[in-house]
């Protein structure tokens, strides 16, 4: 007896409904991380314009000194705060691919487990030693798939962490 086509046919159905779940959050987080970039940028210009004028109407060489100053300090903090905002999308994204892979490799061993289970199930074996063996190596097969699942698992929070801790983390607020 072989794998019916409609147990392979849900295999790949569960594979491409994955897959476009992964494609859908590749989209979302390139979406928030382009208007994190478009929103600093047009505010990056905003300030340049107003400074370029402020800095036209000075005439006392310390005031387009301290402008000058502010400028590039504010320019740096809206520069370190989108580029902490990538950091904590980018996060978010490892985790949630992390989830998502080790969701398919656990649902994924099983069904492949079951539907060999039920294969092997469905054949005419009469000799039991035969029977004992493939069902020997089904619970090792399992066991492969059970130990391939807590290592993923593992390096993928260990993954997850180490962006977590290489994310920069926000400044305290400044007082005025």
């Amino acid at each position: 007896m072989t794998i019916k086509p409609e147990q392979l046919n849900e295999l790949q159905k569960k594979n491409i409904e994955s897959a476009m779940r992964l494609a859908e959050m590749s989209i979302e987080n390139s979406q928030r991380i382009m208007e994190l970039q478009v929103t600093t940028a047009k505010a990056l210009f905003e300030d340049g314009v107003n400074n370029a004028k402020a800095m036209s109407a000075t005439k006392d060489p310390q005031d387009l000194l301290r402008l000058r100053t502010e400028y590039a300090q504010a320019t740096t903090e809206r520069m370190l705060a989108c580029a902490r905002e990538i950091a904590e999308v980018a996060a978010r994204s490892q985790s949630e691919v992390g989830k998502l892979v080790t969701e398919q490799l656990t649902t994924g061993s099983q069904d492949v487990v079951e539907a060999f289970s039920k294969m092997f199930a469905g054949m005419p074996i009469t000799d039991q030693n035969a029977m004992g063996a493939i069902q020997g190596a089904m619970d090792t097969a399992r066991t492969a798939f059970e130990q391939m699942t807590r290592a993923s698992t593992e390096a993928f929070q260990a993954f997850t962490q180490m962006g977590e801790a290489a994310a920069p983390k926000k400044p305290a607020p400044r007082r005025r």
